[in-house]
């Protein structure tokens, strides 16, 4: 399978956004990607409530959904839109951190609300509560693709491998990892958390990111991470894309999973146990 990484570094303007990745889908599928995924708020990165209440929609109403899809039918590709922020019904008003595979003929083919919420405090001036904006969402999902089936997850899930496990054991032959990493615990954690659920799960993990210093409009300008990686089951880094935004082409052998899995098939070796007590 041929594919492409999108790294971006979105601001907090929808629609400048979604003409930078309909670019980027147009130019991935001119160097023969067949499988394309963006990164974790593809629509809008902003630390500002008031703004995103102002710039965000409803998933029916979202013009990046829809641009997207009808880019990937336009080219005939399949991709993964790491995630959209959008507005929901919720009585809180709380926004959806939703995660879309479309298929090549732009059809919704899944969607994934991110599970875990980040709210941590990296240090004394960088402080995140993700769940004061974002409800979370409490269903895993696999989803089909022409080369197997797709685990959907979203960045701060990667700390907790049981998640990756389910998807494995549910047929899970690839894992995305769209995300805005912060660029502290991204230097000190990101390299090392994609390997390992590659390596546990014995998938292929495809992670593309958000980078750099993203403009505002307002409210505290956000940096992340970038390096967008691809790592193969056995724990290899395929493709790592720097911090430059950019289409990053890589390929893969889905052999290499059923490969990885027979030389150690530890998830054939799960067991219950007890305790502790």
């Amino acid at each position: 399978m041929k594919g492409a990484l999108l790294q971006l570094t979105s601001s907090d303007d929808p629609a400048a956004n979604r003409a930078q990745v309909i670019a980027d889908l147009a130019h991935a599928a001119g160097l023969g990607a067949q499988f394309v995924l963006t990164p974790e708020v593809t629509n809008c990165v902003s630390s500002s409530r008031a703004r995103q209440q102002d710039v965000l929609c409803q998933e029916a109403d979202d013009e990046t959904l829809r641009a997207i899809r009808a880019a990937a039918a336009e080219n005939g590709l399949t991709v993964l839109i790491g995630s959209l922020a959008l507005k929901t019904d919720d009585a809180d008003g709380r926004f959806a951190n939703r995660s879309f595979l479309i298929g090549s003929g732009g059809d919704i083919l899944a969607r994934y609300d991110k599970i875990h919420m980040f709210d941590v405090q990296v240090s004394a001036e960088e402080t995140y509560r993700e769940s004061a904006g974002y409800r979370p969402g409490d269903r895993a999902v696999v989803a089909s693709t022409p080369w197997g089936m797709l685990g959907l997850t979203i960045c701060y899930d990667i700390r907790f491998p049981m998640l990756y496990q389910r998807l494995a054991l549910n047929g899970a032959t690839m894992i995305s990892v769209p995300s805005a990493f912060s660029p502290v615990t991204g230097v000190a954690h990101w390299e090392s958390l994609l390997r390992a659920r590659a390596i546990e799960t014995g998938c292929f993990i495809l992670a593309p990111a958000q980078t750099g210093t993203h403009p505002t409009s307002g409210g505290k300008a956000r940096k992340t991470h970038g390096h967008s990686m691809v790592v193969s089951p056995w724990g290899e880094v395929v493709l790592d894309a720097g911090t430059e935004a950019g289409v990053f082409m890589f390929e893969i052998d889905t052999d290499a999973v059923a490969e990885a899995r027979a030389k150690v098939p530890s998830l054939t070796h799960i067991r219950e146990f007890g305790g502790p007590t």
